[in-house]
């Protein structure tokens, strides 16, 4: 594999140097809690003691939302007429269906809107077990819809989304595919959840390598998202969807994680379905075109 960098090889070593001591709290206090069933509400304390640091530029906020579709919070300009503003990111974050929101993820989503200089708004759809499937999938198609309602035009909006939220964004294209409406430019699917039957070899052979979790906490947590609904149902698992007619998709795993044959077997689907042009990096990278 080959990494290309581009910047100040400072600013990559104080990364690098991040995310080697964020690998090693990963392993410490996270990974740990996945070897067992673990009750909900713990975990969703859990995650709610992790600092959560949004780095924004000058000139951008956090504004909380309230509303029957659109419940989440928007990172975006402070000025009122801005080119960011013509340019939307709908994030859905990770989590297993159960736990973490848009607050969790906020070091994920500020640099992305800032970098990307679109806003972006993160939804908080609703979780399971409470809330099984479908009722993620209705949340991502009501916000969708009502984000268009508001004016922006579906070819300047990118969906996004990690793990569960990843697989969430596939399935929201599905669904959107599906039922007729416009879709959006494009996808970025990080480390998606495509199967929630659990079958990637990954599962088992990166049970060790994987920072954030064990393989067998992907069938548990799986249960209370699924709760009557077959595994394979492709809205719940875009693994075992027809992936075409879908807009151009950027799919990137790291080749430690049990969730790669997730990622490696959708990429492989939406190969099937049309031209690919795929790299990899460190961290590993498909693109679609």
């Amino acid at each position: 594999m080959e990494t290309v960098l581009d910047g100040d090889p400072d600013d990559h070593a104080a990364m690098s140097l991040r995310n080697r001591a964020l690998t090693w709290a990963l392993r410490r206090w996270i990974k740990p809690n996945s070897l067992r069933d673990q009750d909900i509400a713990e975990m969703r304390a859990l995650s709610g003691r992790v600092p959560f640091r949004a780095k924004l530029n000058p000139g951008w906020r956090i504004r909380i939302a309230h509303g029957m579709a659109l419940e989440g919070e928007w990172i975006e300009p402070s000025a009122p007429y801005h080119a960011a503003r013509d340019r939307c990111i709908l994030y859905f974050h990770g989590g297993g269906y159960v736990a973490m929101s848009s607050r969790t993820h906020r070091s994920v989503t500020s640099r992305l809107a800032t970098w990307s200089n679109a806003s972006l708004f993160a939804l908080d759809y609703r979780l399971a077990p409470e809330y099984p499937f479908p009722a993620a999938l209705e949340d991502a198609l009501s916000a969708y819809r009502a984000l268009i309602a508001m004016g922006p035009d579906p070819s300047r909006m990118v969906f996004a989304g990690d793990s569960a939220g990843g697989g969430l964004a596939l399935a929201l294209l599905l669904a959107l595919r599906d039922a007729g409406d416009p879709l959006p430019a494009a996808a970025v699917l990080f480390s998606p959840w495509t199967d929630l039957a659990a079958t990637g070899k990954s599962v088992v052979t990166n049970n060790t390598s994987d920072a954030l979790f064990f393989g067998s906490w992907l069938a548990s947590t799986a249960r209370h998202y699924l709760a009557d609904t077959p595994a394979r149902n492709p809205l719940a698992s875009p693994l075992y969807a027809d992936l075409a007619g879908l807009p151009p998709l950027f799919i990137q795993v790291s080749d430690s994680e049990v969730l790669l044959d997730d990622s490696r077997r959708a990429a492989e689907n939406a190969r099937k379905e049309s031209m690919w042009i795929s790299g990899v990096s460190g961290d590993g990278a498909a693109q679609r075109r």
